[in-house]
């Protein structure tokens, strides 16, 4: 007995989520060059200092939930942080059992220096699309993750 065809035919190449989730890896993976190499910084890591340097005084659940990361990845990457002294600890003055997290002046050091050539990179990604194709592609990411999160 034959196996029956599937009724609808998937062309992974064209699938839109096949093709976003390589289009994510590929940046990803030129801006993970600017602080992996020179700053020996994993993508957890960068991300964990981004989010300090963009607002600072938050926990690790704070931090998991602002960069939409895993809590484990975030917890090892602030444990590899604040043994670097890249990052700090200290209790909450509201409540003591949680612990706020902030950059260190080292640590603030290298957000400083990553940030222009992320920023560079980014300019360099987005210039193969017009100011009006960046405005629209903001829109049009904007109702996709609405519209993706309708599914949670």
């Amino acid at each position: 007995m034959g196996r029956r065809p599937p009724a609808q035919h998937l062309e992974l190449p064209r699938f839109f989520p096949y093709k976003l989730s390589i289009l994510q890896s590929t940046i990803s993976d030129s801006i993970a060059q600017l602080y992996s190499g020179q700053f020996n910084l994993s993508q957890q890591e960068w991300r964990v200092i981004a989010a300090l340097g963009t607002q600072p005084r938050m926990s690790a659940k704070e931090i998991a939930a602002y960069t939409s990361m895993d809590k484990m990845p975030v917890s090892r990457a602030i444990s590899k942080l604040v043994k670097e002294e890249l990052i700090s600890q200290s209790p909450s003055s509201e409540d003591r059992r949680l612990i706020i997290l902030n950059l260190t002046p080292k640590g603030l050091e290298i957000y400083e220096q990553i940030v222009p050539l992320v920023l560079e990179r980014e300019e360099f990604l987005l210039s193969a699309l017009s100011k009006d194709e960046q405005s629209q592609l903001d829109t049009l990411m904007e109702k996709l993750l609405k519209k993706a999160q309708e599914l949670r």
